[in-house]
């Protein structure tokens, strides 16, 4: 029963990505709506990415300096590993994680509140799409935007990690850049952005579909919120195994 619960709201996903991913009506109004989300959804999220992202790196770095302290390591590996897991997890699994229930939330809610207030019906009765209409830019618009969050995030943590080498003296600055320049692999940055490129899809069309499909009145609305970010955090860490595999 339960295996096919998941796939009749599976199959209504793939239905609505469907009436989404159509040719706009007015490529006017979707270049407005366009932006309007890039903004929204991405540029209203930056500093809450640029503070997670300082205090993780200050902290990791703290970490692996206290904790593999060795007379047989390299000094450098404190900012080497810090450097390795900013790029290779935290900038894309773990920020994506967090951008879940900021933004899921919003759009699950935003669209929940449109269906249970009937304007998506009004939007239908005047021949729109509104699959389109609402969904289309906030996918196109967290897609856009979400490479450029994980490079403000990566070189925010590691801001956070020289803030610890200069404020807390954790360890001298010259063996904390050695170890973040030693042995890099470009690779590993587009790895990161490759990889959120497919969370922001999930961060942004799991959510809207919740959304879309609420029934009821607005307690469904905060139920529907719920759902959506539970979900996607769920696919995001499935989907960050899978991917890891596949691109490393």
């Amino acid at each position: 029963m339960l295996i096919l619960k998941w796939l009749n709201t599976f199959g209504r996903y793939i239905m609505l990505m469907g009436r989404t991913f159509s040719v706009p009506e007015r490529f006017r109004m979707f270049w407005k709506q366009y932006v309007k989300e890039m903004a929204q959804l991405g540029v209203n999220s930056i500093g809450i990415v640029l503070l997670i992202s300082f205090f993780i790196g200050a902290v990791i770095c703290i970490q692996m300096k206290m904790n593999i302290e060795s007379p047989w390591m390299p000094r450098w590996v404190a900012g080497y590993t810090t450097r390795e897991i900013m790029l290779l997890e935290f900038s894309s699994s773990i920020m994506c994680l967090i951008l879940a229930g900021k933004v899921g939330s919003n759009i699950a809610s935003e669209i929940g509140t449109m269906r249970v207030t009937q304007q998506i019906d009004a939007l239908e009765i005047m021949g729109v799409n509104s699959a389109s209409y609402l969904i289309l830019p906030k996918i196109l618009g967290l897609l856009t935007i979400m490479p450029f969050l994980v490079i403000f995030s990566s070189a925010m943590g590691i801001l956070g990690a020289y803030g610890t080498a200069y404020i807390g003296h954790i360890m001298p600055p010259d063996d904390l850049t050695l170890g973040l320049q030693h042995n890099f692999v470009p690779w590993f940055l587009w790895m990161s952005i490759i990889k959120s490129q497919f969370f922001a899809f999930i961060i942004a069309s799991v959510p809207a579909y919740f959304g879309y499909t609420v029934e009821g009145g607005s307690v469904n609305v905060g139920k529907a919120s719920t759902n959506a970010v539970v979900s996607s955090s769920v696919l995001i860490l499935f989907s960050d195994v899978f991917l890891t595999q596949l691109l490393s």
